[in-house]
Order: C-alpha cells, then sequence, then structure tokens
C-alpha cells in the first residue's frame, strides 16, 4: 500500500521553544514534508552549536507515514540528538516511534534518550534537566 497524498497528511509546526528547544505539534499523521521540517529545525540547532533538545506534543498525532520515516533517517543522518522528549503519545505512536528512533539510531551509529511523558510539563522539566546536566558538563572546571 502506498502512502497517502499530501492532502491525507495532517500538519506540523516546528518553532523555537523559549528554552532553547525546538518544539514540533503534530495534527494527523507525520508527513514527509513535516519530517524534513522536523530535521531541517534539529540541523539548525546543531549548525548553531546550542543542544539539541526536541520537544513534541504528539496529543493529536496520528502515525509516521513510511515516508516520513525514511525524510526522518535520512535528513538525520549526521545530527547529534541530545534529548527527545514526547508527550500525549498514543500507544502505537510510541512503538512507531521508539522503532524510528532505533533505525535512526542504528543507521547513524549515536545514541540519544527519547522519553515519553504524559504532560508538556514532565517532558520540559526532563529536558530542562538534560539541558542543564550537558552545560554543567561542558563548564571547565574552576
Amino acid at each position: 500500500m502506498s502512502d497517502p497524498g499530501p492532502e491525507d497528511a495532517g500538519s506540523c509546526l516546528v518553532r523555537d521553544d523559549p528554552d532553547g528547544f525546538l518544539f514540533t505539534v503534530t495534527v494527523g499523521d507525520i508527513s514527509e514534508g513535516a519530517a524534513r521540517a522536523i530535521a531541517a529545525g534539529c540541523r539548525r540547532l546543531m549548525d548553531s552549536g546550542r543542544e539539541v533538545l526536541v520537544l513534541s506534543d504528539a496529543r493529536r498525532a496520528g502515525t509516521i507515514l513510511p515516508s516520513a520515516r525514511k525524510a526522518m533517517a535520512d535528513g538525520l543522518r549526521d545530527v547529534r540528538f541530545d534529548a527527545i522528549a514526547v508527550f500525549g503519545a498514543s500507544f502505537p505512536l510510541r512503538v512507531v516511534s521508539t522503532l524510528a528512533a532505533k533505525t535512526v539510531q542504528i543507521l547513524t551509529g549515536q545514541s540519544y534518550p527519547v522519553e515519553f511523558f504524559a504532560t508538556e510539563a514532565d517532558a520540559r522539566a526532563w529536558l530542562l534537566a538534560r539541558r542543564d546536566a550537558l552545560r554543567a558538563a561542558r563548564r571547565p572546571l574552576a
């Protein structure tokens, strides 16, 4: 079966969050275009020298279309991730997301933490703790 056309895919918002995260909101199925936008946002963060921390609102997300999984694998091949926090994902989306993350990890040879949370507040708190730990580890010893 082929992917649904663009008219069948959902919408995706990708923006910078005031806490320095890449914040994504997906409504409906994650399309190839959405995957490319997310990958471009992650690459922009990495190229800026900041931590690559992603906060993803999946409360209204559908599934990750096969073309999107391929676009993510291709687009994220050399992106360094520091942490990804997903909140509100359904069980099926958690399974598909975990498999997609493992595929990207196998292709890139990099390991990165992906955690799922029930609420945005919990996801945000975890990312802030990860960000602070990363910054503390980079700080030179006095």
